[in-house]
């Protein structure tokens, strides 16, 4: 693995996890392109429950993970979250810098006492994190089961009803930032 710390965004970090966001997910064929307009749009709600970034050994922003409130029918789902947007540098992909994140944002929910999260994703990425798919009681409208997983953080209690990202989530590909 490439020599990472891992940390809290700064104000500073922001065009830095913007540019990264984007050119990470610009060739992934089931983006809409709008994973950097749904962090800005957190961040611009304060829905960012985390906002982790991996740095470098220079001190340069190589990675970064959000984390935000979800809701299940309809109804704000206490401790529990939605992992997402994850982005690393397409240059040092598969180095283990995106599960160093994943890694560090499920330390700190547990440590807020979080009872899951919840992420849209590829299910063979994350299950090599242990997160995994195939929790019939959740769904997201318009995903697959498969790329639905889940990591429970304090119990393997999962609730169930359908799953609710924040309404930044909704961002249109015309919504990113210059």
């Amino acid at each position: 693995m490439t020599s990472i710390n891992v940390r809290d965004e700064r104000e500073t970090d922001v065009d830095a996890i913007r540019a990264i966001t984007e050119l990470a997910f610009r060739d992934v064929p089931q983006s809409r392109q709008t994973e950097s307009a749904i962090i800005d749009g957190l961040r611009e709600a304060g829905a960012l429950t985390l906002s982790l970034v991996a740095v470098d050994e220079a001190g340069q922003v190589v990675g970064h993970v959000a984390v935000s409130p979800i809701s299940l029918d309809g109804n704000a789902a206490v401790g529990w979250y939605g992992g997402g947007p994850l982005s690393v540098r397409p240059d040092l992909q598969r180095r283990g810098i995106g599960s160093a994140l994943v890694d560090a944002a499920a330390t700190r929910l547990r440590e807020m006492g979080a009872q899951g999260c919840v992420i849209v994703g590829d299910p063979n990425y994350y299950g090599r994190l242990g997160i995994a798919s195939g929790a019939p009681s959740l769904t997201v409208a318009g995903v697959p089961p498969e790329n639905v997983l889940v990591a429970p953080l304090q119990s393997d209690a999962i609730p169930t009803g359908t799953v609710a990202f924040h309404p930044a989530f909704d961002a249109r590909p015309d919504a990113l930032s210059a």
